[in-house]
């Protein structure tokens, strides 16, 4: 049997283009704002990257993966990353 999840209603202040935006894409999936809302948020929330991905992403950021990134294979790409 699946546990009950309680919720609680709370208000925010968007800008109206933001919740115009919101309602769009809601639309585009066929879900209601709030669950869509509901489901970025807890995407934000609890898809946090690893170390590993962090690290890499400041190393990009501090332009330390300077050079072609060669995708053609798996094999290559680390080698063009001097792994």
């Amino acid at each position: 049997m699946d546990p009950i999840i309680q919720k609680k209603a709370q208000s925010f202040r968007l800008s109206v283009d933001l919740i115009e935006r919101l309602k769009n894409l809601a639309k585009r999936e066929n879900r209601s704002l709030n669950n869509y809302v509901e489901c970025v948020l807890l995407n934000v929330v609890y898809n946090e990257p690893n170390k590993e991905t962090k690290d890499a992403i400041e190393e990009a950021r501090n332009g330390k993966l300077q050079g072609p990134l060669d995708v053609s294979s798996v094999e290559a790409m680390y080698k063009s990353m001097g792994l």
